[in-house]
């Protein structure tokens, strides 16, 4: 019996956005293994300058980038669709254990299959200094701010 990870593509405006806060929620919670259960076993992705093959290789990489990205908080927004393929741009602060904090920011390009897991992901990201005073994510999204767009600077 094959996973199913809903919603499934084609996407509609609902479903495609849907998919995206699910996808935010899940990288919030900073569990890799949780995380990783939304992508296909075999499922590539290219993050920065990383190649990355399977589940197990997503659950590695995502463990050392939250211990060296602390208190990371991420803000995803739907930027399109087209049947099982996805856009978004991203934030999101976290602190290095030297206490600098950082706000990157980035594109994410999707692809699914047709149970909605994600069997392709290509990540580029920018990262900026910023000083603590200078924060706006604080973990996870509130249900009241769900949908909105995150400032540019």
């Amino acid at each position: 019996m094959s996973e199913t990870r809903p919603p499934l593509p084609p996407f509609t405006a609902v479903t495609a956005a849907e998919k995206v806060q699910a996808a935010e929620d899940a990288w919030n919670t900073r569990e890799p293994e949780r995380v990783a259960r939304a992508y296909t076993v075999d499922s590539v992705w290219r993050n920065r300058d990383r190649f990355i093959a399977g589940r197990d290789e997503i659950v590695a990489f995502l463990t050392e980038k939250w211990e060296r990205e602390l208190d990371y908080a991420l803000r995803k927004n739907l930027w399109c669709f087209d049947d099982n393929r996805i856009a978004v741009r991203f934030q999101y602060e976290s602190h290095d254990r030297d206490g600098q904090w950082w706000r990157s920011y980035g594109n994410e390009l999707w692809e699914f299959d047709e149970h909605g897991l994600m069997r392709r992901r290509e990540a580029s990201i920018n990262d900026l200094k910023i000083d603590e005073a200078e924060r706006r994510i604080f973990g996870p999204r509130p249900g009241d701010e769900r949908g909105q767009e995150s400032p540019l600077r």
